[in-house]
């Protein structure tokens, strides 16, 4: 008990030190203002990063949530004695380690919180933990505390985990070997998915990385550099030049040598904000370094990197009136401009094929046969030569004959067409454009009945354009995953490996995780784990962790000799089979203890902590979390 009831309450004779009940009311007082004032601070936190939004908002609800308690404590006309003090401390503690991990989430770098998630995650479970244990220390004071509890133990319950398809982007982006089915739209998703797609956020998650850098000294050298590979993917995606972490400074190299002198800002190239040397005008109005722009456009961009606005044109013109401007401001201040090649006077971006393209986009529509077949092959091959032939493609009208040619019955003719509108669905705009038009029955007709380069091809598309959330409904709904499944059976090595990935892409969706289900999508997938030549087992184990996430995948694949499997991978696999399999028998473990149980039939545990202890960092996470789920199934009665 905390409460002395033999205590006299006016404080008499104890005024002095801590000893004392007025000692002990001050104590108290300071304590509670003390941790108030901690929460108050988590209060204060309000970016957090995307990848773990939900669980900063739940324990700062949770965390407000002691502040009616603390009140109560502090009004209490009777003192508290040494004991209740303690247990304030021990509080106050645990609200410090979490505002720590809240910390890091408002302000830590977004590729590290989603590369390291289940780390992060284990942190969260550890706060949780203690506030639980805090509790359940809770002295005895005549305060009701069930409803704290409750709430507690109903946070500690959800299996909210980081957003698998975010997780599994990571994965592609990571083992992706063949560029050819658009790599490019898996890395702009996962900027979008982040919020580094523009070149401020990019800066600043920069600098973000460059502290996390610091900080590990050295340690962790493999998840550091991944996330460094990371983060340049996306700044070539945004067209910023790619350099050191570590060496690259907050502000240009060029300011750093004179920053007593401050260049005006319209001198400044908006992506790379440095002084611009062969400054161009796009189609918007904004002035940009030539350099950055045309990187910008090359990467599959048709919008003003500023205003964000769809370009009408990506053709460029130079400013001469401003690189005049610039010059003049060079030579009275004495600023040495950086030494570039001068490329003004080299042509606009446009493609010489201008006139080419309106005129095959004509014969397409041609007659002739002949003629037909060679404008759709001069259109495949110029489709795949540069960001703006796409375009220059789809804004001559081309698309809608593409599609009409899918249903041509002359299979030259559909193989050249879907592989000319796989190159177009590369540019998002166009995306939107090919499934407008009708094309994705036609796509699935293909992949039924064409070409095994045309079915190739198909699925190619299929994953290209399901890059967007509404097409990977539509193409669910449009029958369009049997086929895959059939191909992902019996298609050439390229063909599985092109199901597998629209496979993978579409069963994101959980309408489509059924239908993979339905249309026998298990049997070839155990099929690609047995047959290691194929190269695929990472593949199918990342599409086998997504159906594992659904009460019919979970089922479907629950049996014992799948169990058997994974733990052969765990044993004997790759780092990365190791990562993969281990991954999958937490998410099946999560949700029902039995595989878990099957699983040490098969002698997992041991090697589990092998992995715990040499393992990739990932699977290391992994394998300490089934080994947490394996202390907790034992003591299952």
């Amino acid at each position: 008990m905390v409460m002395d009831n033999g205590e006299r309450e006016d404080g008499g004779g104890g005024g002095g030190g801590g000893g004392g009940v007025g000692g002990e009311l001050v104590e108290k007082l300071h304590v509670v203002q003390e941790i108030v004032g901690v929460i108050e601070s988590v209060a204060q936190f309000g970016d957090y990063r995307r990848t773990h939004k939900k669980d900063c908002s739940g324990i700062v609800r949770r965390i407000k949530l002691l502040l009616p308690l603390l009140e109560e404590i502090r009004d209490l006309e009777t003192p508290i004695l040494k004991i209740g003090i303690a247990w304030l401390c021990s509080l106050k503690k645990v609200l410090l380690c979490a505002r720590k991990l809240l910390k890091m989430c408002n302000e830590g770098s977004k590729i590290y919180l989603a590369l390291e998630s289940e780390a992060v995650m284990i942190r969260f479970h550890t706060v949780y933990d203690k506030f639980s244990q805090a509790l359940g220390d809770f002295p005895s004071i005549e305060i009701d505390i069930e409803l704290m509890c409750m709430q507690l133990k109903r946070a500690r319950r959800r299996t909210d985990t980081q957003d698998i398809e975010l997780a599994m982007d990571m994965m592609v982006v990571f083992s992706k070997k063949d560029d050819r089915n658009a790599d490019s739209a898996i890395i702009e998703r996962l900027t979008k998915k982040l919020d580094l797609h523009t070149v401020e956020d990019l800066k600043i998650e920069t600098i973000t990385v460059r502290n996390l850098v610091r900080e590990r000294g050295g340690q962790h050298a493999d998840t550091t550099q991944q996330i460094i590979e990371i983060l340049n993917k996306f700044k070539k995606i945004a067209g910023m030049e790619l350099t050191n972490v570590l060496d690259d400074p907050v502000m240009p190299k060029m300011l750093e040598k004179c920053p007593s002198l401050l260049i005006p800002h319209e001198f400044l190239c908006p992506i790379t904000l440095e002084i611009m040397t062969d400054p161009v005008i796009v189609a918007s109005g904004q002035t940009y370094e030539r350099e950055s722009i045309l990187k910008w456009f090359d990467s599959n961009h048709r919008t003003c990197p500023k205003t964000r606005q769809t370009l009408a044109y990506l053709s460029i013109a130079p400013n001469f009136a401003l690189k005049n401007i610039i010059l003049q401001w060079c030579e009275k201040n004495n600023f040495q401009l950086p030494m570039k090649p001068d490329s003004s006077i080299q042509e606009s971006s446009s493609p010489e094929h201008k006139e080419e393209i309106s005129s095959l986009v004509e014969n397409l529509y041609s007659s002739l046969l002949e003629l037909q077949r060679k404008a759709v092959k001069k259109i495949r091959m110029l489709s795949k030569e540069n960001p703006e032939n796409k375009v220059l493609i789809a804004k001559n009208g081309a698309i809608l004959p593409l599609v009409q040619l899918l249903s041509y019955p002359d299979s030259k003719i559909q193989e050249h067409a879907v592989t000319a509108l796989l190159n177009l669905s590369i540019d998002e705009a166009n995306k939107k454009l090919i499934a407008r038009e009708g094309a994705i029955p036609a796509i699935i007709e293909i992949l039924q009945k064409g070409s095994n380069e045309a079915r190739e091809n198909s699925a190619a598309t299929l994953f290209s354009l399901s890059m967007l959330d509404e097409i990977k409904i539509i193409v669910g709904s449009s029958d369009g995953i049997p086929p895959l499944v059939a191909l992902l059976q019996n298609g050439t090595i390229r063909g599985k490996k092109d199901a597998a990935t629209a496979l993978f892409n579409l069963s994101l969706n959980e309408t489509n995780k059924a239908r993979a289900i339905n249309a026998g999508i298990i049997p070839p997938l155990r099929q690609l784990l047995k047959d290691k030549n194929l190269g695929m087992v990472d593949e199918a184990l990342s599409i086998f962790l997504l159906l594992a996430s659904h009460p019919d995948g979970r089922q479907e694949i629950g049996e014992l000799s799948f169990i058997e499997d994974l733990v052969e991978f765990i044993q004997k696999g790759t780092p990365k089979n190791k990562e993969c399999a281990t991954s999958v028998l937490l998410e099946l473990g999560s949700n029902n203890s039995s595989f878990i149980l099957a699983a040490l039939q098969f002698g997992v545990y041991e090697h589990l902590i092998e992995i715990a202890k040499s393992g990739t960092n990932r699977a290391q996470r992994k394998a300490n979390a089934v080994l947490q789920l394996i202390s907790t199934s034992e003591q299952i009665p």
